[in-house]
């Protein structure tokens, strides 16, 4: 393969990153985007194309793709991997906040699949893959934000499979579920700053400790490569499935999600959290 073109985003680290190396690796032309270009000096260094790109502003979006298709020419695979985890109460979380959340995890994916989709539509082909997570099929306390956000891009992505589908065009949802990157620790920090003090403390310090072991235990965690790997497969594959789950203990959680009943399942997060009450 060697005129295969993907554009990644948030590809300074963790998942991104991997995904962008493992599909340079496999012959892939590769834009690696990010809002932190020197942390993707590496990339640049392999031979993988770096650009700063924001998901938040339409002009940074505009200009990195009018880039990938003035250099390559086509695009065949947009990996929407841009997201991080904004955890608090709802009291809490200012909705400048949420909606920040849902600029970045929902609607800055749904405005690069809309810049791609004339291209890959005058292909006849195409592959739009959103990094999702476990957390758009269940859900944790105070982590209320994050999760409508990893919902809606599941939903988002449903109904975008079935009306590309005349077009030559697949959407994937990848659903990661622990993975050593810097995520957790982000979302931990995020959570203290907002809902470390009050009636939430107790809540926010028991969740704070199990989103922490993303960076502090990393042998309950998969390396981000695994999601990397499996970015790859869907990628290149024939007849790609619709969903793909990765990382260790991901389909554990989601057998428990669809098995218990809502009440059920609440009490498991309550053992498993060590939650009051």
């Amino acid at each position: 393969m060697t005129d295969k073109v993907a554009i990644v985003t948030g590809a300074s680290s963790g998942i991104g990153a991997a995904t962008a190396r493992a599909l340079h690796g496999a012959g892939y032309v590769v834009y690696a985007a990010a809002r932190r270009t020197e942390r993707m000096a590496d990339l640049d260094a392999a031979g993988i194309r770096t650009m700063a790109m924001d998901v938040t502003v339409e002009e940074s979006m505009t200009s990195g793709v009018e880039r990938a298709l003035r250099e390559a020419g086509r695009i065949d695979v947009l990996v929407n991997n841009a997201g991080y985890g904004s955890y608090g109460s709802l009291e809490d979380v200012p909705l400048s906040e949420a909606r920040r959340q849902f600029e970045v995890n929902v609607f800055g994916a749904a405005r690069l699949a809309q810049l791609v989709l004339p291209t890959m539509r005058a292909q006849g082909s195409g592959r739009i893959v959103n990094i999702s997570s476990i957390g758009g099929k269940m859900y944790e306390p105070l982590g209320d934000w994050y999760h409508a956000t990893k919902f809606a891009l599941e939903g988002l992505s449903d109904s975008l499979r079935v009306e590309l589908r005349p077009f030559g065009i697949d959407v994937v949802v990848v659903e990661p579920g622990a993975i050593r990157t810097e995520w957790g620790r982000i979302a931990a920090d995020n959570l203290l700053e907002r809902s470390a003090a009050g009636p939430y403390a107790k809540q926010a310090a028991a969740v704070a400790g199990v989103l922490s072991v993303y960076e502090r235990r990393p042998g309950l965690v998969s390396p981000p490569e695994v999601v990397a790997r499996v970015v790859l497969a869907a990628a290149g594959a024939r007849r790609p499935k619709t969903r793909y789950v990765a990382g260790r203990g991901a389909k554990v959680v989601l057998f428990a999600r669809w098995a218990l009943p809502d009440r059920g399942f609440d009490r498991l997060l309550q053992i498993a959290y060590r939650l009051p009450g």
